[in-house]
């Protein structure tokens, strides 16, 4: 029969099911391999073909290392917690598991509809309470965890409140917050329970501080940077604030200088690896003391540019500095207020883009330069942010752009410095070409002055050497429902983790998804909800970074009730080998995952210290938009007209986003596009030859572009495979590229001359066990040679080129050799899986076993080039071609030739007066 891939792709869909074909245990003799792609959150829109790119990728490679002897973990599953289904539910007042439960099926048919080899017995969903039951008892080890210092890594809790008790805080090197106290053994052992608790909790890895957040009140929650776009919230587009308030975070800057050099150890994108690093942000520098004159306050400002220090004109302080308040004078007091205010309505990401705008408001307030004892202004302005270095920065207008530009606006002082050089000069200090007067570093080059100044700070009391890295703690804590519940509770005001043994804390129901009235998040409506009946829940949930900054491990031993995994499990697939997924996720998922994973071998759980050696991003398949053009009217009004692309530059018109659906190698339908709506019922169109033709332009697939291509529709008309090869064949797996459905249909035929190969013209399946001949073998092994180097170096897209020209030969030879086409079998089935697995099974194999084949061993013997196909020429026209011998010498080429029936034909029994032969080139008959 011919090509039937509906049927073909459905039986094995459902043969490999049934059988857990690609299912593997935690223990064997093969060299193990881990494939991992980002796992999605399942959204009701379900996949467009964009999606899939990565997957099918991963899957390529996951069946080809199969067949290479290497025993695969290719697992699957969920990051089910999220916010558009709680929005959903605050709409409906329909549970989010529900619809969750929903939009997984819909996935999870789409998925299985592709044939992708994943082991779903390991499917786990980070909403799942098995799954997030381990979520929360690593939300326990950070919280009862430290970081020393001395031994670079982190520690239990338990070890620094022995120290504290035995020593006291002299000594101790620790991460901790800058206010944390200094005290004695005793002093410590005085405290009350409420007090030692408090100061550790400026110790632990999770803590609660009060922090500066992106508040969203119509979403009743936090958001993260990238939940924020131009001060709205990226879903619902509603204004977001500034807010200071009580918030969980993880001090995931404790491990800074681990993350940058782990950086150095893994094979990333270099793009992406370079995001990390500005991300992370190390700078060495110094530390420096402001004292703000006629107080004891002291301002403190992280600069990499000491050796400007005699060029500060004036500070410059976040608007959310926690010294603001008290720096404010009367008469500035509305100003500041006002200005502060503004400054609530932008997102950190948008103060940190805007380079142009230039706003500020002066305290009133003075503080002392430490080495000249002059008074310098404090100004406060959006461009410094409170989480960034100490929230304060020393402005030098002379060395820096953005403080030359605020100085120039509000007409401030510009203080010129010149290689150190001693220039005292009375001018002005307000016009510009001011110099300083330095005798610290007179005449010193830069590596002579930093350290000289450091020094006289240090004498001085009011600076010092420092490491500064620009990354801050992440914020833990959402104001939302659907999301794990932290495992904490509160006594007299101050957090404690509920005992491992009660895990999982689950979520409880409550009669809306939304806060109180009192403003406190939804988990507050819950009834009766107390730890012991006594103490009150954390009412945030978790982020949704939280369960996807370790499910890897999970996969490793998804069903283990005892450990987040088991100790077997974890050593023997020990890290991924392959990750493929989103640059999006370079300084979110990426950098938190790497933080925990880095956490968990701290504490003896983990042997690696990063989990995902390589890493690949996906590039974006874009949509091609098309465009119909309304007629406007004298008053720039549309009309119920529409004029054909290659006729609107005549008229005055608008353009429009047309369904694709309705498109066909860009002409419109016009009957589906009048039914399409009902004020496009009575449209007319000014046609061109006939036919109404449309614009076109390739954008982000959404649906506001009318441009989603859904997979179902092309597996419907076209079958996976093809789908999955057509994928491939798009361009290089990390470019973007724009989908064209119009360039399937080749990659659909070479499916259908591939399955020709292996029957009659009657469709009778029919092969040969005769031997290959040389030309066939040929064939064969420069596709097992290519494929190898293609998957081996993540270029799928030539491999699909390969495959269609060697079925090109392979057919021209009329090759129907059982010992080339199911090699040809094994090496096409990482991309086509279903229709190999058919004609393996018509092959004579044992059904299913094609996943677990051998991949057929390259032989450079068949490649080497011992025979040529000679043209001969009578009189200097070619008339035929012969295969010959290299090997042959002139000599015996022309024996060869003269004795060939065909020649001899040809010469009608004619004697030629010379034969010219140029070897390995052409062979001459002159009659």
């Amino acid at each position: 029969m011919d090509y039937q891939f509906k049927t073909i792709e459905k039986k094995w869909q459902q043969f490999w099911a049934n059988n857990q074909t690609f299912k593997v245990n935690n223990t064997s003799d093969k060299p193990k391999y881990y494939v991992l792609d980002m796992f999605p959150y399942p959204s009701g829109a379900g996949l467009h073909v964009g999606h899939p790119l990565g997957y099918i990728a991963s899957d390529v490679f996951a069946r080809y290392k199969r067949l290479r002897g290497y025993q695969v973990l290719h697992p699957m599953g969920y990051d089910s917690f999220g916010l558009p289904a709680e929005q959903y539910a605050i709409q409906t007042g329909q549970h989010p598991s529900i619809t969750t439960t929903v939009n997984i099926k819909r996935y999870r048919e789409q998925l299985d509809n592709l044939g992708f080899s994943f082991d779903w017995s390991r499917e786990v969903r980070t909403s799942d309470p098995t799954y997030y039951k381990w979520t929360q008892w690593i939300f326990i080890q950070l919280f009862n965890a430290y970081y020393n210092i001395l031994r670079d890594r982190a520690e239990p809790i338990e070890n620094l409140v022995r120290t504290f008790e035995q020593e006291g805080s002299a000594g101790v090197q620790a991460v901790c917050d800058e206010d944390a106290l200094s005290f004695s053994a005793d002093e410590w052992n005085a405290f009350t329970e409420q007090q030692q608790q408090s100061e550790l909790l400026k110790y632990r890895l999770a803590y609660l501080k009060e922090s500066s957040v992106n508040w969203c009140p119509a979403l009743g929650t936090v958001l993260a940077n990238d939940e924020v776009k131009d001060g709205v919230s990226e879903r619902g587009g509603y204004p977001v604030i500034q807010k200071k308030m009580m918030q969980w975070s993880m001090r995931i800057t404790a491990y800074a200088e681990r993350l940058l050099k782990g950086l150095d150890t893994i094979d990333w994108p270099e793009p992406l690896v370079e995001m990390q690093r500005n991300w992370i942000g190390k700078s060495i520098g110094a530390s420096v003391l402001f004292k703000v004159a006629s107080t004891v306050a002291t301002i403190e400002v992280f600069t990499t540019r000491i050796d400007t220090i005699y060029g500060v004109s004036f500070l410059v302080l976040a608007p959310e500095h926690e010294l603001v308040p008290t720096l404010i004078t009367d008469t500035q007091r509305q100003t500041v207020e006002a200005y502060i205010e503004q400054t609530k309505k932008r997102s950190e990401r948008d103060r940190m883009a805007d380079t142009k705008t230039v706003s500020g408001a002066f305290t009133g307030s003075y503080a002392v330069h430490p080495l000249t004892g002059k008074q310098v202004p404090i100004w406060i302005a959006d461009y410094v942010l409170a989480g960034y270095g100490t929230g304060a920065v020393m402005a030098v207008p002379s060395g820096d752009q953005r403080d030359y530009l605020f100085a120039k606006h509000f007409d401030l002082p510009i203080i010129k410095i010149l290689d150190g050089q001693q220039i005292d000069d009375e001018a002005d200090s307000r016009k510009e070409g001011h110099y300083i007067n330095s005798d610290v570093i007179n005449g010193l080059i830069y590596a002579e002055a930093v350290p000289k100044l450091i020094q006289l700070l240090e004498e001085r009391g009011q600076g010092k050497a420092k490491v500064n890295y620009r990354m801050r703690d992440a914020i833990f804590g959402r104001q939302r429902y659907w999301g794990e519940p932290v495992p904490v509770y509160f006594k007299e005001g101050l957090p404690y983790v509920i005992q491992e043994t009660e895990l999982p804390l689950l979520l409880p129901e409550v009669d809306k998804y939304l806060p109180t009235e009192t403003g406190e998040p939804p988990l507050g409506r819950a009834k009766d909800w107390k730890y012991h009946q006594q103490y009150a829940y954390e009412l945030s949930t978790m982020p949704g970074w939280a369960g996807s900054s370790w499910y890897w491990y999970r996969y490793m031993d998804a069903h283990n009730e005892n450990a987040f995994a088991s100790q077997e499990a974890i050593d023997y697939w020990q890290a991924v080998d392959l990750y493929i997924g989103g640059s999006e996720h370079a300084t979110g998922h990426l950098l938190y995952s790497r933080f925990w994973n880095k956490f968990l071998k701290d504490i003896g759980k983990v042997r690696e210290e990063e989990p995902f050696k390589k890493l690949i991003n996906q590039g974006m398949i874009q949509g091609r938009s098309n465009f119909v053009y309304r007629l406007l009217d004298e008053e720039g009004k549309g009309t119920d007209t529409f004029v054909s692309y290659g006729l609107k530059d005549q008229y005055k018109t608008t353009p429009l986003h047309v369904d694709v659906h309705m498109v066909h190698n860009d002409v419109l339908d016009v009957d589906a596009f009048k039914a399409s709506r009902p004020d496009y019922a009575q449209a007319v169109f000014i046609l061109e030859h006939g036919k109404y033709i449309c614009g076109y332009e390739i954008e982000k697939m959404s649906k506001s572009k009318f441009n989603v291509i859904n997979p179902d529709d092309i597996v419907e008309q076209y079958g996976a495979d093809t789908l999955r090869m057509y994928e491939m064949f798009l361009g290089p797996l990390e470019q973007s590229k724009p989908w064209n459905t119009n360039g399937i249909e080749g990659v659909y035929k070479f499916l259908r001359k591939c399955w020709k190969l292996f029957h009659d013209q009657t469709f009778r399946f029919t092969v040969s066990d005769e031997q290959p001949t040389k030309a066939e073998l040929k064939s064969l092994h420069k596709i097992i040679k290519k494929v190898e180097e293609d998957i081996e170096r993540f270029s799928f897209n030539t491999s699909v080129s390969s495959f269609m020209i060697c079925v090109n030969e392979l057919t021209d030879l009329k090759c129907n050799k059982r010992t080339i086409l199911q090699n040809l079998v094994i090496v096409l089935s990482p991309y086509a899986p279903h229709i190999c697995e058919e004609l393996w099974a018509l092959l004579g194999n044992e059904p299913g076993s094609l996943s677990y084949a051998t991949y057929p061993k390259f032989n450079p013997d068949y490649l080497i080039e011992n025979e040529f196909e000679y043209p001969i020429s009578f009189n200097g026209k070619m008339r035929m071609k012969l295969q010959l011998s290299l090997s042959l010498t002139p000599k015996e080429v022309e024996e060869k030739v003269l004795a060939n029936e065909d020649v001899q034909r040809y010469l009608d029994g004619k004697t030629p007066k010379k034969v010219i032969v140029v070897a390995g080139k052409i062979v001459n008959v002159v009659v």
